[in-house]
């Protein structure tokens, strides 16, 4: 078998680039990153074992929000902590967040406490953050209530969603929901109401009807 070696280095990615706005996926290894990423991207789920995601990888795509089209560049994040150091270089150029656990994982969820610390040391202050308990199509081996994720939302005043990459479960509705807000963000129209992201989530997510566990 071929030994793995790393591949080389992509170009920095441009977050002002046509008006495009970044966002990150971070958590730790193996919650469900990358297979998040190319559910939303490509409507696919990457089954079976695949390489974890060296440094940083990153894909663009356009949402149409509201009439408005709204580019995302996604930027995919190794978990390991090896990577930590080149992950925290980018983090002050992330306009959004999105913080994965696995809710078949308890360590995935316990480490948010520590993820969060140091999104608000290396991160924007005003950056876009949602929590999402990944995998929940695997009933049988959930340790993570989602009621655990609440609560640990709450505490930390950030939407929350739970999400199933394989089933596509509340994947696009976690890219639109940020992409909203960063829309509102960008535009901010004196007459126009203000967008609640934490009611927009909660409304969406309740009436989709499938979510609760």
């Amino acid at each position: 078998s071929t030994p793995v070696s790393c591949p080389p280095e992509r170009p920095v990615p441009d977050a002002s680039e046509e008006g495009g706005r970044t966002v990150m996926l971070v958590g730790d290894s193996g919650v469900g990153k990358t297979c998040l990423l190319v559910r939303f991207k490509d409507g696919a789920f990457l089954a079976g074992s695949f390489i974890s995601t060296v440094g940083i990888d990153f894909r663009n795509k356009v949402l149409n929000v509201d009439a408005v089209k709204v580019k995302l560049q996604i930027w995919d994040t190794a978990g390991q902590e090896r990577f930590r150091s080149v992950t925290h270089a980018y983090y002050r150029d992330a306009h959004a967040l999105l913080l994965l656990y696995d809710v078949t994982n308890r360590a995935s969820f316990d480490n948010i406490q520590a993820w969060l610390t140091e999104i608000h040391e290396y991160a924007q202050q005003d950056v876009v953050l949602m929590l999402l308990g990944n995998k929940v199509d695997s009933t049988q081996d959930r340790v993570v209530k989602r009621e655990d994720g609440e609560k640990l939302a709450k505490e930390y005043g950030v939407p929350f969603m739970e999400t199933s990459a394989k089933s596509g479960l509340n994947v696009d509705l976690a890219f639109t929901a940020i992409a909203k807000e960063l829309k509102h963000r960008s535009m901010k129209l004196p007459n126009e109401p203000k967008f609640k992201l934490h009611d927009y989530v909660k409304k969406e997510v309740r009436g989709s009807g499938c979510c609760r566990s």
